[in-house]
């Protein structure tokens, strides 16, 4: 469907999307939209910045508009993603509606979401712990709920919240409950949740290669640890506009944050460790361009939304090759134009093979870098050789064990 005239939504959703300046669905949004009105289960693979929220969002608002009876339930892996999501929603449903929501996050007051909670919420938003949190003590009933989402369901699974989200659902027991399941990616892992907890999906898939968003132009620079931060340096002072650096500690984005504000440049960090009141903080003041570069680890990775950031720098490389999809994301939003550069060491150069194929599945790979990957591969088996000739009786175990403890 090219249009959301065409699928039949309330008039009040239409005219909210008009003034929001939604003409056309994006892909994702024009396969998923009339799935989801009809009442199926739907099992959606998109990137990131493809219009997902509003993909499950609007026939969610749709469904409440018509059934006055109707809940949702939407989790998410992270606190950001929550409150992002809830702020779509709120958009989507216009100033005028009287459905109360919910918003289940870790860090913030236990007060004002109980408070929230007692005005009987047809939307509640959350991550699995806190959501959790409130079943156990009874402030959450789910009972009702017939429409649930679950997004980003690969990075949940990653962040070991399974055995969380498989206790959510057994508080939700109404028969004809409609499920939405999204991910980036969809390995066995969320096959094997779809299988459990859907009946008999539609499968909707967009980029379902992998591939990174055209309009992001990647680079990559092969360096050394000691030069990785002077390159950093002339990377920034040659590009223009608002720039995420990705660093794989949490305290390595305050070091880096506090680096880079001595050498004259605009500099904040956000990571798992602050308080929600600080992130906001930060988030905000970022949207707000009151500094140019934000420094965080993969908690901004997902549930960022920024459409000013120019530029993505993977100063760590991501244990996780698809959280590498989810970084370069936070650049060319909509449809615009980014850039992602990757700083390589040699460490780090197995973390990029993995992300390569991930994004290149079907490419051909050189001479040169099966070569290097035989090499590296050899070398580890000499290393692990020496280690079990120098290491074989217990007092060489217990003293090698003993150098961690």
């Amino acid at each position: 469907m090219k249009t959301f005239q065409e699928m039949g939504l309330p008039t009040a959703l239409l005219e909210t999307l008009n003034d929001m300046k939604f003409v056309s669905p994006t892909p994702v949004q024009s396969e998923t939209i009339p799935l989801a009105l009809a009442g199926k289960d739907v099992l959606g693979s998109a990137q990131t910045g493809t219009g997902k929220t509003g993909a499950f969002g609007i026939p969610l608002v749709a469904k409440l508009m018509t059934d006055p009876k109707g809940t949702a339930l939407i989790m998410t892996p992270t606190r950001e993603l929550a409150t992002q999501v809830l702020k779509q929603l709120h958009a989507f449903l216009g100033r005028k509606s009287r459905i109360n929501s919910a918003l289940l996050i870790g860090g913030e007051s236990m007060y004002r979401q109980l408070s929230e909670l007692r005005q009987r919420p047809r939307i509640v938003v959350g991550t699995p712990g806190r959501i959790n949190d409130h079943l156990e003590r009874g402030s959450l009933l789910l009972h009702t709920t017939n429409f649930l989402v679950l997004d980003e369901t690969d990075r949940m699974l990653d962040m070991g919240f399974t055995g969380q989200i498989d206790n959510v659902m057994k508080y939700i027991t109404t028969k004809d409950r409609q499920t939405l399941l999204f991910s980036a990616t969809l390995p066995e892992n969320i096959a094997r949740i779809a299988r459990k907890y859907q009946t008999d999906p539609v499968r909707v898939a967009v980029d379902t290669d992998s591939s990174a968003v055209e309009k992001i132009k990647q680079e990559n620079i092969k360096t050394t640890e000691a030069e990785k931060y002077p390159n950093l340096l002339t990377q920034l002072e040659e590009r223009e506009g608002a720039i995420i650096i990705f660093v794989k500690t949490k305290h390595g984005t305050e070091k880096m944050a506090k680096k880079l504000s001595k050498e004259g440049h605009s500099a904040d960090a956000i990571h798992g460790n602050l308080n929600q009141n600080r992130r906001d903080r930060v988030l905000n003041s970022f949207r707000r361009k009151k500094y140019r570069i934000l420094v965080a680890t993969n908690v901004a990775a997902r549930g960022l939304d920024v459409p000013h950031i120019k530029h993505v720098i993977n100063y760590d490389l991501p244990q996780c090759p698809e959280d590498y999809i989810h970084r370069i994301g936070r650049t060319g939003r909509a449809g615009e134009e980014g850039s992602a550069l990757n700083f390589i060491t040699p460490s780090e150069r197995r973390k990029w093979d993995a992300i390569d194929r991930l994004m290149n599945p079907n490419a051909k790979r050189s001479r040169e870098d099966n070569a290097d990957r035989s090499r590296r591969r050899s070398s580890r088996r000499r290393h692990s050789r020496q280690r079990n000739r120098g290491g074989r009786g217990r007092g060489n175990a217990e003293n090698s064990r003993s150098q961690y403890n």
